[in-house]
């Protein structure tokens, strides 16, 4: 889930158990599902930050991680032809 599916869950669910006072919906209660999805934007958020920090292409990495440098030197062999 990426951050921005995970911040509009968490707006989606705030505005169903805060702002939406309906009194009779037909057996399923806005509250709950609005509390359920802002449990599942939060955790997709906090979800999304680890791995996208852990996967990021400029990343810090420590010190030893670079291959060492190899010094390649060219060797001319001197041959006297007759």
């Amino acid at each position: 889930m990426s951050i921005g599916a995970s911040i509009f869950l968490l707006v989606v669910g705030a505005i169903l158990t805060f702002a939406v006072d309906v009194k009779n919906t037909g057996g399923i209660n806005l509250d709950t599902v609005g509390i359920i999805l802002m449990v599942a934007g939060a955790l997709g958020l906090v979800l999304s930050l680890l791995f996208w920090s852990s996967f990021s292409p400029y990343r810090r990495r420590s010190v030893g991680t670079y291959p060492e440098e190899r010094v390649v030197e060219e060797r001319r062999i001197e041959r006297d032809y007759p």
